[in-house]
């Protein structure tokens, strides 16, 4: 065993020999994979071995359908064979909503370029002729689908990387991982000390045991997962062809031939966390106890689905253990608070996800960023708040719904309340009816008294209609306000303060007293911040963001400060809290609270100033992610109830209301104001989204991701973004439908919903350049439906900006 080494790769599971693989596919040989046991021990040896290219977010969709296509290539390669079987999958749909869901799914793949079709059930019955259709509304047919040998993979993706001069170590057991200054990591195990230049966690079922050696904890707990195979079925082992997979939402299982029988799994309700306290080091090749009674439910549902089950005999039962993040995705990337310590952890659907981690894992290390947006499996979208007992009913929600419909409104319960701001309690007398961003307890609107605070899941409009009209005309009428707790709140600080942001942001760093908005990039010049920045004095800056984005953020500062800069980087997300005010009284409801002059004239458009308001000390800047005439305010947590009654009361003969996010989706609509992950995200660049427009091209620093945003200034960007009227019904776009333009699939959504102002279905999404012009007829589908849809050039809403800017 070497003693030295670039990247020290800790798990020989299924994801950990592909991180290992991939590395060497890039180029670095000098990398090594230690494994305390044998390869595929833990989760990897027993799992189903099914893979998909399915997933509801569609950069996930992409890293699922690059894993499948990878396993030809390692065939090529090793001579070894992945026990392929691309057999095609059917999801049934048991209901209109869960075929709705299906069908919302289906407008995505279009643009996607996936050749997933719609089925009847007649069709269904066609392809399955063991399916029992009865109570199916319809479903989904990917023709991807398929399975293979899960321990013939792994030692492929070893193999090809030993081929490629790697090192695997089996019975190494690691002991500890001891930071240097440098950045560099010892690596102690029974064999003695590797210094590794990187480190890398795969360590499945034992990642948590294995980051507490680092300091730090990782949010995944295993869950124990049962499916049967059965004996040899007559109508199957005489079939002339394989078997389709099924997925049985409706009964929460999965089947797919396995032989001349069927193997069939269950995502039961009641379900159970395995180790939840760490798993043991000792466990390895072992299968758990065989627990019916958890899963008798969802037997009876498959008999009486496939009626050839209930006279086939059970040839095996496994049994045993694999991992969730709290969300299902896995944890990826660089781990927040550590130099040169990466994440392959919680990939609980490794064979459909684990060649596309790998990939993304080893461009992140050699290159420093991945090629597409990684941020539904990055490990920094938790923060560290996050704690086991956060985890625990999170992953176990998880996995109840794994097959539940996913409703785009949907707040999911567990784990809630967690998080709360000084207001939740006054909120709550309210009838507020709450989400969670970040753990954080956010209003999504008010109900009204009387009405249970409950939204209904739906994918057409919500209870919530009425409500959320009215909070969006007080805003255009008389005045709102919003507490701005889920805004993500940096405070940069020094006498190099104005130099380092000028090279890390692409946008004008501003004066004292004057805020400015700018897209941070990556050196690709793909975003990855869309940011306001104030400056409070020089040497003093608040920069805000997404909320949910802020230990993404924090780690991409601090990976790029430079030791003596003296330069100081401070999350105070939590720290700075408040409400911002919007609409035509906006500006007399701030007189009557403060002594300053806040005119027109005193005080601008993207002004920035410390005032009092009533007792508290606060800092005011005029903008308003409204569009409307507006002011963000912020004060420290414990005036934030003193600031609200202040603001309430003198507000009350002004029409003043509160509103929440739902509100501010609509709000935000009129102006096209895009949102992070939605319009603004690391898929897209700053001029394909209009961000460029806040670049300031003439400042002398050579501003991260300038080189590549400077070549697509040159050449213009193949694609923008623009708005659509949609002529809709009952339901309007939420993201990644198709665009259709004169019969074929042109542009997609990046988000929409109802303008109440406008009183129009709006839809926000890209489509390429030359086709932008005003009046543009196009199409888009929403649940199955093709809805005309026009484009618009100018704002719905204060379109010259004078209300904003007066």
């Amino acid at each position: 065993m070497k003693s030295t080494t670039q990247v020290c790769v800790i798990g020989g599971g299924v994801v950990g020999c592909s991180v290992l693989y991939h590395l060497t596919k890039l180029g670095w040989s000098d990398v090594m994979l230690l494994e305390r046991s044998d390869l595929t021990s833990g989760s990897t040896w027993h799992a189903a071995g099914g893979f998909h290219t399915l997933n509801g977010d569609t950069n996930m969709a992409a890293l699922q359908g690059y894993t499948i296509r990878l396993y030809k290539e390692l065939e090529e390669i090793t001579g070894m064979s992945c026990g392929l079987h691309h057999v095609g999958g059917i999801t049934l749909a048991d209901s209109q909503e869960r075929f709705d869901m299906l069908k919302a799914e289906r407008a995505k793949h279009r643009y996607m370029g996936l050749e997933t079709e719609i089925l009847s059930p007649s069709e269904i019955k066609q392809m399955a002729e063991l399916v029992n259709i009865d109570g199916i509304v319809g479903g989904l047919y990917d023709p991807l689908d398929g399975h293979l040998d899960p321990s013939g993979t792994t030692h492929a993706y070893a193999k090809a990387a030993r081929m490629a001069g790697a090192e695997i170590v089996t019975h190494c057991m690691v002991r500890e991982t001891n930071p240097r200054p440098d950045g560099s990591w010892d690596v102690v195990t029974d064999k003695g000390t590797i210094h590794a230049e990187h480190v890398v966690n795969a360590g499945g079922l034992w990642a948590r045991e294995v980051a507490a050696m680092a300091g730090v904890y990782l949010p995944l707990l295993p869950m124990a997962h049962q499916y049967i195979v059965t004996d040899d079925i007559p109508e199957i082992a005489n079939r002339a062809t394989e078997f389709p997979h099924i997925m049985d939402p409706g009964g929460e299982s999965y089947m797919r031939q396995e032989g001349r029988g069927l193997c069939i799994g269950f995502y039961e309700k009641p379900c159970e966390a395995w180790s939840v306290d760490g798993t043991p080091w000792g466990f390895g090749h072992e299968l758990l106890n065989d627990q019916f009674e958890k899963i008798e439910d969802s037997i009876a549902f498959a008999y009486a689905r496939v009626p050839v089950l209930e006279t086939a005999g059970v040839k095996s039962v496994i049994h045993g253990p694999f991992t969730f993040a709290p969300d299902g995705n896995p944890l990826v990337g660089p781990v927040p608070g550590l130099r040169n310590y990466w994440a392959a952890a919680a990939v609980m659907a490794g064979f459909s996800q684990g060649g596309g981690v790998g990939l993304t894992l080893a461009q992140w290390i050699i290159d420093g960023q991945p090629d597409q947006n990684t941020f539904a499996l990055d490990v920094a979208r938790f923060g560290k708040w996050t704690t086991p007992g956060y985890t625990i009913p999170k992953v176990i929600e998880n996995y109840q719904n794994r097959f539940s419909v996913s409703f785009p409104n949907e707040e999911l319960p567990a784990a809630r309340p967690f998080r709360t701001t000084q207001m939740c309690d006054i909120f709550k007398g309210m009838n507020a009816v709450f989400g969670q961003q970040y753990g954080l307890e956010v209003v999504n609107y008010f109900a009204p008294e009387g009405e249970e605070p409950y939204e209904t899941p739906t994918f057409r409009r919500s209870n919530a209609w009425e409500s959320v009209r009215q909070e969006v005309m007080a805003v255009r009428e008389a005045v709102g306000i919003n507490e701005i707790q889920n805004f993500g709140k940096f405070r940069v600080t020094g006498p190099n303060a104005r130099a380092w942001l000028d090279k890390i942001m692409a946008g004008r760093i501003p004066k004292p007293g004057r805020v400015a908005l700018s897209p941070m990039l990556e050196p690709s010049g793909r975003l990855i911040g869309d940011f306001t920045i104030s400056c409070l004095a020089e040497g003093d800056f608040q920069l805000t963001a997404s909320y949910s984005a802020q230990d993404y953020h924090l780690r991409w500062f601090e990976q790029h400060l430079e030791s003596g800069s003296g330069v100081r980087v401070r999350n105070v997300s939590d720290r700075r809290t408040g409400f911002q005010i919007a609409g035509p009284n906006a500006r007399e409801l701030l007189r009557r609270v403060t002594r300053s002059d806040v005119s027109a004239e005193a005080f601008r458009f993207m002004d920035v100033r410390r005032m009092t308001i009533g007792m508290a000390d606060a800092v005011v800047q005029r903008l308003s992610y409204t569009g409307d005439l507006g002011y963000e305010i912020f004060v420290a947590p414990e005036s934030q109830r003193h600031l609200w009654h202040v603001l309430t009361e003198a507000g009350q003969d002004l029409g003043l209301r509160p509103f929440g996010m739902r509100a501010m989706m609509s709000l935000r609509l009129d102006k096209g104001f895009g949102s992070w992950l939605r319009e603004y995200s690391p898929d897209y660049t700053p001029a394909e989204t209009g961000l460029d427009r806040f670049i300031n091209w003439k400042k002398p620093e050579d501003f991260i991701g300038r080189k590549a945003a400077e070549a697509e200034r040159s050449k213009g960007p193949r694609r923008k973004l623009c708005t659509f009227f949609v002529e809709a019904e009952d339901a309007d776009v939420v993201a990644y439908e198709a665009i259709w333009i004169d019969g074929e699939v042109e542009g997609f959504c990046t988000s929409g919903g109802f303008s109440h102002f406008a009183g129009k279905s709006v839809a926000i999404g890209f489509v390429p350049t030359e086709r932008i012009v005003e009046g543009l007829r196009a199409e888009i589908e929403i649940l199955g439906a093709m809805r005309p849809a026009t484009l618009h050039t100018k704002p719905l809403f204060d379109p010259d900006g004078a209300r904003m800017r007066g």
